[in-house]
């Protein structure tokens, strides 16, 4: 089955070193505001069947996906059970590779093994690995960050965590891992050591301090500025019916802040 895929001028495609590699890109990022023209920058016919896509890096000529493949849905529960709102579901986590012609390179299949755990996230890079969250299906519930070597696609579990955990920024030179639970509503932080693994299992969390997007994907920048992309489904209209609003945001996760917003 094909898909298309469109890549915006801005959408959360990464070069694989950082945007602040993109010319005047901090600078773009100011200049956007409600009356932006958004306008595609191309468009791929991927040849494979891509389930639920979540995140997407662009490293050199190829590209990096992670997918879900939902094969049952969760059901919300009308009481809770165990702290959970709903069933877990099955599935099945990807990360695929592909060329700048729809061509499947790789498919590497995440988390076998693990149970309710099949639902990976936004996916980030610090050169060398590929950091893939992949979690249950459910809020409030576990976590396996896995990295995958680029050259190789070895597969290497970084850490556990009792959360839903989504997107996820590598910061290099600060040597920090960020990441964000469902909904992006908490953010939790870890110190690395020289190996880029987390030095202690314990991360320091912080309540994401506005009420609009949930992150899908995030991408380290510049020194400790993030670049998140996202939706915010707002209800309370008297039809029922909820409104989606997309947009992007500068976060400083070290500092706790959103430093600015863009609607997209």
């Amino acid at each position: 089955m094909l898909k298309r895929l469109m890549l915006s001028c801005l959408a959360m495609v990464s070069t694989g070193t950082a945007f602040a590699a993109l010319p005047q890109v901090q600078s773009d990022l100011a200049a956007l505001g409600r009356g932006s023209s958004w306008t595609p920058a191309g468009q791929i016919t991927l040849a494979f069947e891509t389930h639920h896509p979540q995140g997407m890096l662009k490293i050199g000529d190829r590209y990096f996906m992670s997918s879900v493949e939902i094969q049952e849905r969760p059901e919300k529960y009308q009481q809770p059970q165990g702290g959970m709102d709903r069933s877990p579901g099955k599935g099945r986590a990807h990360l695929f590779q592909f060329d700048q012609n729809g061509k499947l390179l790789r498919d590497i299949v995440l988390a076998e093994g693990e149970g309710d755990i099949y639902h990976p996230g936004g996916i980030e890079t610090d050169g060398k690995y590929i950091y893939v969250p992949v979690a249950e299906y459910r809020p409030n519930s576990r976590s396996v960050l896995y990295r995958i070597e680029i050259k190789t696609g070895k597969v290497e579990e970084v850490l556990r965590y009792n959360d839903h955990l989504g997107g996820v920024v590598i910061d290099p030179a600060g040597g920090k891992l960020h990441m964000v639970s469902w909904g992006s509503r908490r953010w939790y932080s870890w110190d690395l050591n020289g190996a880029g693994l987390p030095i202690t299992a314990t991360a320091r969390m912080q309540a994401n301090p506005l009420s609009y997007i949930d992150y899908q994907d995030c991408h380290h920048m510049e020194g400790e500025l993030a670049l998140c992309s996202g939706v915010a489904y707002m209800g309370g209209h008297p039809s029922g019916e909820s409104i989606g609003l997309g947009g992007l945001e500068v976060v400083n996760f070290n500092e706790g802040r959103v430093v600015a917003g863009f609607p997209g």
